[in-house]
C-alpha cells in the first residue's frame, strides 16, 4: 500500500509493488488502475470544498467560479510571464495544446493593452510524432499543435508587438535544438498544462509494463531523469485526443508523439495545471490533488511527480469537477 510521505523524501514504490494488478484499461502498461483501492476510494470520496483545503507549501489549489474568469486567469500567466522579460534578462512560457480557449485571449490582451513582447519566449510542450516519416506532424497536420499555437495566439498578436520566430521553440523529433534553448539563459517562469485521462502533463504517460519495468513502474528518481524524447502514447491517451479533438474518430491520432520531459519541468520557476473538466474526468481531476498534496508519488500516475516540485498550482472550473457518484446513464 502507499503511503504519505513528506515531500522532501518522496517514496520511490515499494516491493509490494511487484504484486500490483494489472491494468484495467492496458494490462500492458502502467496507469492509476494499478493503485491501491484505499488510495482510489479515498481520492473518489473527496468533495470540492476538501479538494479546495488540500493546499500546503508548495502546492495551491485555486477554484474558478466561471469559465470566463478560468480562461482569463490562465491567458493572464502568459502575458505576466513575458512583461518580466526584457533583452539582457529574457522570460518566457511553456505551454499546452489542451486547453486553448486561453489562446485567442492572450493576443487580445497583448493587443488591447500595447504590451511589448518582443523579448518573451515561448516553450510549446509537445507535438505529435509521424512514424511513417520519422518526423514531428507538419505544420499542415489537421492536428498540429505548432499550428493551433500560430493560428489561435501568435499570429493575432500584433506586428509590432511580438517576439520574432527565434523566440518560438516548438519540440522536434531531432530533440538537439529544443534542449539548447532551455539552457540559453531564458528563464522559464511558468510551464503550463491540463492533466490527460492518463494523468500525464504534456505526454509523460505512464510507462510500458515491460522489461525492468514488468513488475513495477520506474522510480520516481528514474522517471525524472527523462528529458524532451519521442514517446509511445498510453491507449487512454490515443483515444482522449481522439475524444477532444477528432471527434472520436482514432484512426487520426497518432500513437507516437514528443514530449517535454520532467527534467525541463523542473526548471520552470511553476507548474500551473488546468482542469476544466473537458480533459480529465472527476476522479482524475480529485486523485493527482491528493496525491500532490500527500507527498504521494507513483509513476503510474506521471502528475503525481509534480509532489516533489516546489511551486506547483492546480487551477479548476468549478462547473466541472462534477461528481464521483455512480449515476446508470
Amino acid at each position: 500500500m502507499l503511503k504519505a510521505c513528506s515531500v522532501s523524501s518522496v517514496p520511490s514504490v515499494s516491493a509490494a509493488a511487484r504484486r500490483r494488478k494489472l491494468s484495467a484499461i492496458a494490462p500492458a502498461w502502467w496507469d492509476y488502475t494499478t493503485l491501491d483501492a484505499d488510495l482510489i476510494d479515498e481520492a473518489a470520496r473527496l468533495t470540492p470544498l476538501e479538494l479546495s483545503r488540500l493546499s500546503r507549501s508548495g502546492f495551491t489549489v485555486v477554484l474558478y467560479d466561471t469559465l470566463a474568469e478560468f480562461y482569463v486567469a490562465e491567458a493572464l500567466e502568459y502575458v505576466e510571464a513575458w512583461r518580466q522579460s526584457t533583452n539582457d534578462n529574457p522570460v518566457g512560457i511553456c505551454g499546452p495544446i489542451g486547453p486553448t480557449e486561453q489562446l485567442p485571449l492572450v493576443a487580445r490582451i497583448v493587443n488591447a493593452l500595447n504590451i511589448d513582447v518582443r523579448s518573451g519566449h515561448f516553450w510549446g510542450m509537445d507535438e505529435w510524432f509521424d512514424t511513417a516519416t520519422g518526423l514531428e506532424v507538419q505544420i499542415d497536420h489537421p492536428l498540429s499543435f505548432e499550428r493551433a499555437d500560430r493560428d489561435l495566439c501568435f499570429s493575432r498578436i500584433s506586428r509590432a508587438l511580438r517576439m520574432p520566430d527565434a523566440h518560438l521553440h516548438f519540440p522536434k523529433a531531432d530533440t538537439r535544438d529544443y534542449l539548447a534553448s532551455w539552457e540559453a539563459g531564458v528563464r522559464c517562469a511558468v510551464m503550463q498544462g491540463a492533466q490527460g485521462d492518463v494523468k500525464h502533463w504534456a505526454f509523460n504517460d505512464p510507462l510500458p509494463r515491460k522489461g525492468k519495468y514488468k513488475d513495477a513502474p520506474p522510480t520516481p528518481a528514474d522517471y525524472r531523469k527523462l528529458t524532451t524524447r519521442v514517446v509511445d502514447l498510453h491507449p487512454l491517451t490515443i483515444a482522449q485526443n481522439a475524444r477532444t479533438s477528432g471527434g472520436g474518430n482514432i484512426a487520426i491520432v497518432p500513437t507516437k508523439a514528443i514530449t517535454v520531459g520532467p527534467v525541463e519541468t523542473w526548471k520552470a520557476d511553476k507548474v500551473s495545471i488546468w482542469h476544466a473538466g473537458q480533459h480529465d474526468n472527476p476522479f482524475g481531476q480529485r486523485l493527482t490533488a491528493l496525491m500532490i498534496s500527500k507527498g504521494i508519488v507513483d509513476t503510474s500516475v506521471p502528475m503525481s511527480l509534480l509532489a516533489d516540485h516546489p511551486n506547483v498550482q492546480f487551477n479548476y472550473f468549478r462547473g466541472g469537477l462534477g461528481t464521483c457518484d455512480v449515476e446508470m446513464h
